[in-house]
């Protein structure tokens, strides 16, 4: 196995009673990959998401993370790997309203008990990047759904995981907002080397990616690598690309 792979998969696949969702997957995500994973609804690209993230088993084949089988660990340390090594972004952002910016994004240090005096210093960094360090004051009420997001991704990184998870980071944001989250998540993996996988519908958002993977049907059926190319070059090749494999991957 490549030493740079953070997550690597071997012939894995997800059926649910008599239902293939995913097909024998072999995907290998490296360090500092910024990846998008696209298809049509049922393509399975939300169970490869969750698969990978731990938050499902697999029914064959297996996963590294980091270089560890995830078939050798049990349910608490999959649950432990999860929190330690981990981001996620979800959709619906899923910050608590009762706290302030600052402390939902301070929140996961805060379980592991992290000293008071090491805060600050992982804060400000990561809120500066995300152009939010004049909200740590602010509840989610007083946000706007791009704020909201960009809070979100702030707690994802903020335990310095190996892996950053997005579900659809956009799709509840204005153009105007997902362009500047889109924005700030390319600088986030520019500046902290943070891999991010992200599942959308969206080929503008993909278009921000250095790599595209197409699902379709449960199995990979292309993938796509910016490579030196401009962002406006890529997103026609996505679009081709998309036309190709059958229209609208939503």
């Amino acid at each position: 196995m490549n030493a740079s792979a953070i997550i690597r998969t071997e012939n894995i696949s997800k059926a649910y009673g008599k239902t293939t969702v995913l097909k024998n997957i072999d995907l290998s995500v490296m360090a500092g990959e910024f990846t998008a994973v696209m298809g049509p609804s049922g393509s399975g690209k939300s169970t490869l998401m969750n698969v990978l993230s731990t938050i499902d088993r697999f029914t064959g084949g297996d996963v590294w993370l980091e270089g560890q089988s995830l078939l050798a660990l049990d349910k608490k340390e999959l649950r432990r790997f999860r929190q330690e090594r981990m981001g996620f972004i979800f959709q619906e952002y899923n910050l608590l309203d009762t706290l302030t910016v600052k402390e939902n994004i301070l929140l996961p240090l805060s379980l592991r008990k992290v000293k008071a005096g090491e805060l600050n210093g992982k804060l400000m960094p990561i809120v500066q990047a995300l152009n939010i360090a004049d909200l740590l004051d602010k509840y989610p009420s007083e946000l706007s759904g791009g704020q909201k997001q960009r809070t979100a991704c702030a707690r994802a990184i903020i335990t310095q995981p190996a892996i950053v998870f997005a579900d659809e980071p956009t799709g509840a944001l204005d153009s105007r907002s997902a362009t500047q989250l889109l924005e700030e998540l390319t600088s986030l993996n520019g500046l902290f080397g943070t891999t991010l996988l992200m599942v959308t519908h969206d080929v503008y958002a993909a278009s921000y990616c250095k790599r595209v993977i197409f699902l379709r049907d449960g199995a990979i059926v292309n993938e796509l690598y910016a490579g030196e190319q401009s962002q406006q070059a890529f997103y026609d090749r996505i679009l081709e690309t998309q036309s190709l494999l059958g229209g609208k991957l939503r």
